[in-house]
């Protein structure tokens, strides 16, 4: 006999399925009853739990994305004005979260390229809300005459692109790290020349 789930974790199944096979075929790929085959489950279960796709969406989101958790370990050091800390935390955070589950960065490259709705609530949730957290504290330290006059929207999206970039490379393309480079050594380096520059 099987063992009846609680609606929390049917709901968890139900994601997991659909996220393993998501980031391997795609969202066009991708059939409903192919995620409630491999829940284990019936196609109607599915609607039961998740009333829209859109719903079953932002499940995915909220349950893979730890926007809340990457902020926090940033604002501390921001609020101590510690300029290092606050771009290592992103850039550590962002790289942890990655490596412990590396489907999200694959499920938003499939979202990107066909266009899903999902790149789109994706970009609200995490991506704008980081580059606005990271423009603001660029733009205040501007206001406080400790960084030179920019662009700093252009700016927090350089320093993420760096970590996002090393991402890509070293997650998806299967690119292997150099040998004594840390997640930890390689953050420092791009903190280094984001607030320094590489000049001599």
């Amino acid at each position: 006999m099987k063992e009846r789930l609680s609606a929390d974790k049917r709901r968890q199944q139900i994601v997991e399925a659909a996220v393993e096979l998501f980031s391997r075929k795609g969202f066009r790929g991708t059939r409903t009853r192919e995620i409630a085959e491999a829940a284990g489950i019936s196609e109607a279960m599915i609607y039961r739990h998740f009333a829209t796709k859109r719903e079953l969406y932002s499940a995915i989101i909220e349950a893979k994305s730890a926007t809340e958790e990457l902020l926090a370990s940033a604002a501390t050091a921001a609020q101590g004005k510690d300029d290092a800390g606050v771009l290592r935390a992103v850039g550590l955070k962002m790289i942890e979260q990655t490596v412990q589950d590396p489907s999200l960065m694959r499920l938003l490259l499939f979202s990107a390229l066909e266009g899903h709705e999902l790149s789109e609530i994706f970009f609200e949730s995490r991506v704008k809300r980081l580059h606005q957290f990271l423009s603001r504290y660029i733009r205040r330290r501007i206001k406080e005459g400790r960084f030179r006059s920019m662009d700093a929207l252009v700016a927090a999206r350089g320093f993420i692109g760096m970590i996002v970039h090393y991402l890509l490379i070293h997650k998806l393309f299967g690119v292997k790290r150099p040998r004594r480079s840390s997640p930890e050594e390689v953050v420092e380096l791009f903190v280094s020349v984001f607030l320094k520059g590489i000049a001599r």
